[in-house]
């Protein structure tokens, strides 16, 4: 990991201070619309969902998930959780640009953490991926670690059911995509807007005296 004298480098970049929240059920297509639409912003992935897949496969476990295996994925998903919890305090004691996955189900949950982010000096921001429940069912079905149906349906409307609330909360930071099956370049629209949230100077008061106080140390 970088050192807190390297990370500090990082306050010349214009990403610093952003922190993106992704929110989308299963089968929305999260990971897709973060590869067309965050490339080039040097924004670090905050996702436990990366380790837990790596260490799955590395156990030897399915990605199925099968009953027979569940205490031993419980301890694979509790590692993939302390491996991603380092990985973000690295991030954050260089104040390094966010993409934080999540599914968006936990409206208090994620809410919580953007205020704790915000009190750091961050601006916050949303990317909802929204899809028709038929699509996400598809598309789940489709996935190597899949859920069951039943569970997917659940999670989708739960998450449906936030849309209204985070659009609220996030402002002119929330980003809605559409990622049903179009014809139409959604993504290109998308990324302008992303990228342009991701270079724009810190509004946060907080991350702006951060970033003063850097500076003046730097040409001492």
């Amino acid at each position: 990991m970088k050192t807190f004298h390297e990370l500090q480098e990082g306050v010349y970049d214009p990403n610093i201070f952003k922190a993106f929240f992704l929110a989308g059920g299963p089968g929305s297509g999260k990971s897709y619309v973060v590869r067309k639409t965050t490339g080039g912003t040097g924004l670090k992935s905050v996702n436990s969902d990366e380790a837990f897949e790596h260490l799955l496969t590395k156990a030897g476990l399915s990605l199925k998930m099968p009953p027979e295996e569940f205490e031993r994925k419980e301890v694979q998903r509790a590692r993939a959780k302390e491996i991603t919890k380092a990985r973000q305090a690295n991030y954050l004691e260089g104040r390094l640009g966010l993409i934080i996955d999540g599914t968006g189900k936990d409206y208090d949950n994620i809410t919580g953490k953007a205020q704790k982010l915000r009190l750091l000096g961050y601006d916050i921001h949303m990317i909802f991926v929204n899809t028709s429940l038929e699509t996400a069912l598809k598309r789940n079905a489709k996935r190597e670690r899949t859920l069951p149906a039943s569970i997917a349906t659940k999670s989708w409307k739960n998450v449906q059911m936030n849309m209204g609330k985070f659009s609220q909360f996030f402002r002119q930071g929330f980003v809605l995509v559409d990622n049903n099956d179009s014809d139409e370049d959604v993504m290109g629209p998308v990324y302008k807007q992303i990228a342009s949230l991701a270079k724009s100077k810190v509004k946060n008061k907080i991350g702006q005296q951060w970033i003063a106080m850097q500076l003046a140390n730097k040409k001492r």
